[in-house]
């Protein structure tokens, strides 16, 4: 199954309540966080919905390893570590990354929702605009992973 990294690129000024609504069922509540979203029907209405707010792509396991490592959390704010993982038998960074992709979801005790930082460097492309038309919103594809990079 395919696992979408969706980023939300905008805040909340003018955002109709609806879109806020969709936006946080797909827990990404604020500006700069990610979230691992499932390729299902209705999960991708719910990003064409939200389209002018996000951006996203499919994440490869270096990406996915590099963001656990720095940016996931668990319940109270903690950092995900080894011992943790070993304690819970999840085994190491990379086996959690490959059972992610491969179940197409999050393990338990980790949290859904990635903060993340303002890309070092900056965005190269305005973002109010499509990737189609010279922005930086929209389906990135594989390319997800460059900006990744830049945001943890």
């Amino acid at each position: 199954m395919k696992l979408y990294l969706v980023i939300r690129l905008r805040g909340r000024m003018g955002l109709a309540p609806e879109t806020l609504d969709t936006l946080e069922r797909m827990n990404i509540p604020a500006k700069h966080n990610a979230a691992l979203i499932q390729d299902t029907p209705s999960n991708v209405g719910m990003i064409n919905k939200v389209a002018d707010y996000i951006t996203w792509g499919e994440i490869d396991k270096d990406s996915l390893v590099a963001l656990l490592k720095k940016r996931g959390r668990l319940p109270g704010d903690e950092r995900i570590t080894d011992e943790f993982l070993k304690t819970e038998g999840l085994g190491s960074f990379e086996e959690v990354a490959a059972k992610m992709l491969e179940e197409g979801k999050v393990p338990e005790p980790i949290k859904k929702t990635f903060r993340l930082t303002p890309p070092s460097g900056g965005f190269k492309k305005h973002i109010t605009r499509h990737i189609k038309s010279g922005g930086e919103l929209g389906y990135r594809g594989p390319a997800i992973a460059e900006l990744v990079k830049k945001m943890i």
